[in-house]
């Protein structure tokens, strides 16, 4: 099954993508250089990705004593991609890019995370070189954000230690002046750095001639002390191999060493590393210490790297997304295929009780109704999860491109949005790829088929990025009640002109009714979670607050495109809109009564996680 007419419909016919195009930036694009960004990512997905994503599942990166060994197959993948313009697809034309719009650009690489979500982490280099155009000197731009975009370095972004894990607030790698005139190295600010990064995707490799990673270290105080918390953070370029202001290498190695390869359960193509950082193993001008450049105000450095944040954030909401749309269409395939079983049929006499035709032929098990419910559920999840996904992207054209007020709109929804795409997809779309499983029987669970593969991969999103408990806390912690509930307050107007629409077509006024309900349900347990004002206990139930926004979220998203092919389609007579209006009535039947359970503990500030003894467990 193909994605392409799912991405079609959202893209031009639900987000008009295509209006883009009478925008300044965008004047030399149209829908035809659109669709043919489209066919060009889709066929290298096809041929360079897809049949090679079970070859690095099982060929995992090792090191040889002197440098990172990967299969064939992602170096192939990645000079591809490389050489499609993907990298830098989004940016201006005078540093290579193509200026096209960020939702074509995320639309695009969505084949590639169906096709083999661990070959390469093209992301986090884009974000990488993104962060250092916003926040870098112009030197920086040039000499590293520059030979990003290219595809000639790759990045990564340092934020974990093995001692504090998602505990910003306890980094504790330190950066020092590196000698006299440190201040005036023109690549920025000179520094030592000393200390160990954990959980480092792509860390270590040789796809690329220079790795450039972004590190958060703290500079010590004038008694030689870390500022506690995260007020002393600070963000550091620092280069694998030493580099001129020309950007090209010196020929010395940067004082960065792989301390050793972590083996996940998925996304086992991708090298994910502890970095040893100073040891003095590749000392540089003949002393210990890694050189780093300081990016942006010291002490600034986890504002600076939010915006590379941010942007993981959705990328791995997209990851999680299209591992479940992979899953569902193995799934889906399998199901029609698959014959067992045969169907229940009317008792003659009119009495209660089960009869099975047990002489008749086996049916495919799609025709079985249990079967037939899991496919909805995942196709219900990844769509609707692939919608929030493409809608954020818009949004970020919309905060660059659009007007004064549109753009600060764009920007404080994107705010709200983000912890909803980033935990959403990774939550739903996990238990997409376990029905996916389940629809294959016991033969699901072997590795005679990808869906083992999509769940194992699929697993690391929840975690990745922050954690639930991590984006919960931030959704009410923080997002809704910014800018005194603006942000909330603009998406429920979304909302509420959905609902207005919605209400006038007899087939959606149903649902139309019940996301009004929730939306309301949300505001008023925003209120009773926070109405003693005290955090501890408004965030004791912040994951089934979350839960609970997202189905909303979700269900706003389904209603808004069930009102979009409805308009296209009138009459239902096509198998797609079918579709969707089938897995919006059932996200609206079986999805959306779940916030009821969620909400109640929210407004209630239940206690009982909190409140039970340690000793108890």
């Amino acid at each position: 099954m193909s994605l392409r007419p799912t991405l079609d419909f959202l893209l031009y016919d639900w987000l008009h993508a295509e209006t883009l195009a009478a925008r300044e930036r965008f004047a030399d694009h149209s829908r035809e250089t659109f669709d043919a960004v489209l066919d060009t990512c889709e066929r290298i997905a096809r041929e360079k990705y897809a049949p090679f994503n079970r070859t690095v599942d099982t060929q995992e990166p090792h090191f040889d004593g002197e440098k990172v060994i990967l299969p064939q197959a992602t170096h192939d993948a990645h000079k591809a991609f490389v050489e499609s313009g993907m990298m830098s697809a989004a940016q201006d034309y005078d540093i290579g890019g193509m200026q096209l719009p960020y939702t074509v650009q995320a639309a695009a690489n969505s084949f590639f995370a169906m096709a083999s979500v661990s070959i390469g982490s093209n992301m986090l280099t884009s974000g990488n070189a993104n962060l250092l155009m916003v926040h870098g000197t112009d030197a920086q731009k040039e000499v590293f954000a520059k030979n990003e975009f290219s595809g000639r370095w790759a990045g990564t972004m340092c934020l974990s230690e093995p001692q504090a894990g998602s505990s910003l607030s306890d980094v504790a790698t330190r950066a020092v002046p590196d000698g006299e005139g440190f201040q005036d190295d023109p690549l920025g600010p000179r520094y030592r750095l000393t200390g160990n990064k954990m959980w480092i995707s792509s860390g270590d490799h040789e796809l690329t001639e220079n790795i450039v990673h972004i590190v958060l270290a703290k500079i010590p105080d004038e008694n030689g002390k870390l500022v506690p918390g995260t007020r002393g953070i600070s963000l550091f370029i620092v280069p694998k191999r030493m580099v001129d202001t020309q950007g090209e290498l010196t020929g010395e190695r940067n004082d960065v060493a792989l301390a050793g390869l972590n083996h996940k359960l998925g996304w086992r193509g991708t090298t994910n590393t502890l970095l040893n950082f100073g040891e003095g193993k590749y000392p540089v001008g003949g002393k210990a210490g890694a050189v780093g450049y300081l990016v942006g105000a010291p002490g600034k450095g986890l504002h600076c790297m939010f915006h590379m944040m941010n942007e993981a954030r959705i990328g791995v909401g997209t990851a999680a997304t299209m591992l479940g749309m992979a899953g569902y269409y193995a799934s889906l395939d399998y199901a029609k295929s698959r014959p067992q079983g045969r169907l229940v049929k009317k008792p003659e006499g009119g009495e209660a009780k089960v009869v099975k035709d047990s002489a008749g032929p086996q049916v495919r098990i799609i025709e079985h109704a249990d079967v037939r419910r899991m496919l909805l559920a995942q196709k219900a999840y990844c769509e609707g999860a692939l919608a929030l996904e493409l809608y954020c992207a818009r949004l970020v054209d919309e905060q660059k491109t659009g007007s004064e007020q549109a753009a600060d709109d764009a920007r404080l929804l994107l705010e709200v949005l983000t912890p909803i795409a980033k935990s959403w997809p990774s939550e739903w779309c996990l238990e997409a790829n376990s029905l996916a499983i389940q629809v294959h029987g016991g033969y699901g669970y072997t590795r005679d088929f990808p869906v083992e593969q999509y769940w194992r991969d699929n697993r690391l999103n929840m975690i990745h990025e922050g954690t639930h408990g991590i984006q919960a806390a931030d959704l009410l912690g923080r997002k809704v009640l910014m800018e005194k509930g603006r942000g909330l307050q603009l998406l429920a107007g979304r909302m509420t002109e959905t609902i207005g629409r919605a209400a006038k077509a007899p087939a959606l006024a149903a649902h139309a009714k019940a996301l009004g309900e929730a939306l309301q349900r949300v505001g008023s347990a925003t209120e009773a979670a926070w109405s003693t004002g005290d955090p501890a206990e408004a965030l004791v139930n912040a994951v089934p607050y979350m839960q609970a926004f997202g189905h909303t979220v979700l269900a706003w998203l389904w209603l808004d495109v069930a009102q979009r092919a409805l308009e296209l389609d009138p009459a239902q007579a096509a198998p797609a809109t079918a579709g969707k209006m089938a897995a919006a009535r059932y996200f609206f039947h079986y999805e959306l009564p779940k916030n009821g359970a969620w909400l109640n503990v929210v407004e209630s500030r239940d206690p009982t996680c909190t409140a039970l003894p340690e000793e108890a467990f």
